[in-house]
């Protein structure tokens, strides 16, 4: 029996988190690639059949592993945030500011996986990856959204998330400062496409149509509130 296994660690998990560690430094130079974590399973020691389970998709499967550690890190830190004084928009601003602290230290690791994510054979992996830390957010900040506001929440938070990233990669200024501003202007802006959404559905005609085609949109719900494992379901 393995060291893993007697503390009831996950060997693969265990074995993934180690590469991760040792790969990072390299990362910068190598990319995200089947030799940087060839070279940290060299470096770090781990069973070389375990690396393969933990990345079967090599190079890709480590970018995410570090897009899915930053987003658990990230929960962790929202859990223990008193953000309690903060109104919500200020309380998102601050999520996305906490996530892009988390990983100032590894900046062209992350703009190495906004290159790789880009792809277009990986496009489906860098959405999936920006719609988890909204969804990270989103719950962290204690969402309870059952219908089709799950998914807009996400979608909305998705875009602003990405372009926030995406304008802090060029940013040097200090403390964050012009990234900090960036993310108040696109929360500012999604807060006034909200404002035109409730006087719409105010409107004597946003109501006739939220009480016709619209009305579709009642029957959508989010994951979890079905009996499968279905991303959503269809309340008949």
């Amino acid at each position: 029996m393995t060291e893993t296994q007697e503390t009831g660690i996950d060997p693969v998990e265990d074995t993934k988190a180690r590469v991760l560690a040792a790969a990072l430094p390299n990362v910068v130079f190598d990319g995200w690639t089947d030799r940087a974590i060839a070279d940290a399973v060299r470096d770090c020691g781990v069973d070389p059949g375990l690396a393969r389970l933990a990345f079967p998709r090599g190079g890709i499967d480590l970018a995410l592993a570090f897009h899915w550690a930053n987003d658990a890190a990230l929960a962790r830190r929202m859990a223990e945030a008193d953000l309690g004084a903060l109104r919500y928009s200020e309380r998102v601003a601050r999520a996305i500011e906490m996530r892009l602290e988390l990983v100032a230290p590894h900046r062209e690791a992350v703009r190495r996986a906004a290159a790789l994510f880009a792809l277009p054979i990986h496009a489906a992996d860098g959405a999936r990856a920006i719609w988890h830390t909204a969804d990270t957010i989103w719950t962290a900040l204690g969402d309870t959204s059952e219908d089709v506001n799950w998914y807009t929440k996400r979608a909305t938070l998705s875009g602003v998330y990405s372009a926030t990233v995406l304008y802090w990669l060029g940013d040097d200024s200090p403390d964050m400062e012009a990234t900090r501003a960036f993310i108040d202007r696109r929360i500012g802006d999604v807060m006034q496409i909200e404002k035109v959404k409730a006087r719409f559905r105010e409107h004597p005609i946003g109501k006739a149509v939220m009480a016709g085609p619209g009305r579709i949109l009642s029957h959508v719900r989010a994951p979890g509130q079905g009996a499968d494992d279905l991303p959503g379901r269809w309340r008949r």
